[in-house]
């Protein structure tokens, strides 16, 4: 008696790729907090971060990029410890540097966009320009942001918080552009 079993698959391949893939990313993420170091005209930290935002959004488009970051925002304040420093919970998402934090699905999403040309995934592999300025829009999100929040949890002006959450940061974030970019050119060169 032979019998016939039909698979049903409950959960579409591509779905789980992306998922998983997310999940990669929202862990780099955390990885990228530990890469902390102190930023001398700064009491925010330096991390790798912003970098990580930048690849969410160029590897994974603007839905799966932005799902990441909220991905890593849950996991945090649900306890693991991946914020920067290791830390983790509510309060660094109420803290002086939780505009950041709020603003990475923001920027990853609009990374992705910008690279992809809309909503739907399509090949990362564009002109350095269009690359570069993507990543420079999602700079904007992160420090108008985190220039916000710092302001208003710390109660100092605009002018203050800009200059002591986001001016100290702009060579840094170019070298995260430079680096994000060459990522992007040895992937392309790689798959050829």
């Amino acid at each position: 008696m032979a019998t016939e079993h039909e698979s049903v698959e409950l959960v579409g391949d591509e779905l789980v790729g992306n998922i998983a893939r997310s999940a990669l990313f929202a862990a780099l993420m955390g990885a990228g907090s530990y890469v902390s170091f102190p930023n001398p005209i700064s009491p925010i930290p330096v991390t790798m971060q912003v970098l990580v935002v930048f690849l969410a959004g160029i590897f994974l488009g603007p839905i799966w990029g932005g799902a990441s970051m909220g991905l890593y925002l849950a996991a945090g304040g649900l306890g693991a410890p991946v914020f920067a420093g290791g830390s983790a919970g509510f309060a660094p998402l109420v803290g002086p540097t939780a505009g950041y934090l709020w603003s990475y699905p923001l920027a990853a999403t609009l990374v992705g966009a910008l690279v992809h040309g809309g909503v739907e995934l399509r090949d990362y592999r564009v002109g350095t320009p269009r690359l570069v300025s993507a990543m420079v829009a999602g700079t904007l999100v992160v420090y108008t942001l985190g220039t916000v929040g710092f302001a208003y949890v710390q109660g100092v002006s605009l002018q203050s918080a800009f200059w002591a959450a986001s001016a100290a940061f702009i060579p840094v974030e170019a070298f995260k552009i430079a680096a994000a970019v060459g990522i992007v050119r040895s992937d392309a060169i790689a798959a050829q």
